[in-house]
């Protein structure tokens, strides 16, 4: 797990860093606010606890700033007891609140049960025999081959694999991919499917796309 601890203070920093590590996290350390947010939103981190009162931009406004792009847990580590001050961090999205001075112990079940809490993260590429699907850059590939797809194949084609395995029904498919509910008539799926195909299975022996009649499609590998 990886924590990025965001305090200006540098006793306390150095403490948490030192601490944090010491129970097995992976621990980065910013001691202002522009390093802070700059570390949060180009890394991908499981936890940041922040400071309030910090040089160059304040906490609130670190936080702000980071809701705008991730939805990063962050647990408030401050000064700042006040009763506004709690509900003010925790209506900007924060997730949980904690006073100095604080005990580690207490810092640290809180850390364990906001990560046991916050989804898994989804992996930055997803595989599926020789089938890669670059979930960052929005790549697929096939046998080391680039595969172009338009939008909405390359959304199709990320939902069977996220759910790689599972027969997944056309309802369900257009709800996720078109964000609407089609009449039961309408082939829409089908051909979307029928699409993806050519250009995923029809150039490659091993067969990856499966129809399941009656009751939808599924993406696997068979033997």
């Amino acid at each position: 797990m990886h924590i990025l601890i965001v305090e200006d203070e540098p006793k306390t920093g150095d403490y948490l860093h030192k601490g944090l590590r010491e129970s097995g996290f992976t621990a980065d350390l910013a001691r202002t606010g522009p390093d802070g947010l700059h570390l949060a939103l180009e890394n991908e981190y499981d936890l940041v606890v922040l400071d309030v009162m910090l040089p160059k931009l304040d906490g609130w406004t670190v936080l702000q700033k980071l809701r705008e792009r991730k939805q990063t847990p962050v647990l408030f580590l401050t000064a700042r007891d006040e009763i506004p001050d709690r509900v003010r961090g925790l209506e900007l999205g924060a997730d949980d609140y904690l006073v100095k001075p604080f005990a580690f112990a207490e810092l640290l079940a809180r850390i364990r049960t906001l990560l046991r809490r916050a989804p898994a993260r989804e992996p930055d590429v997803l595989k599926v025999a020789d089938l890669e699907i670059d979930v960052l850059r929005h790549r697929v590939s096939r046998a080391g081959a680039r595969i172009e797809l338009t939008p909405k194949e390359y959304a199709l084609l990320q939902l069977l694999a996220r759910r790689q395995g599972e027969v997944l029904s056309r309802s369900l498919i257009s709800s996720q991919v078109w964000d609407m509910n089609f009449d039961s008539d309408t082939n829409v799926v089908d051909v979307a499917v029928k699409r993806l195909r050519a250009k995923v299975d029809d150039p490659y022996p091993n067969k990856l796309i499966h129809t399941v009649r009656g009751m939808g499609y599924l993406l696997e590998e068979r033997a």
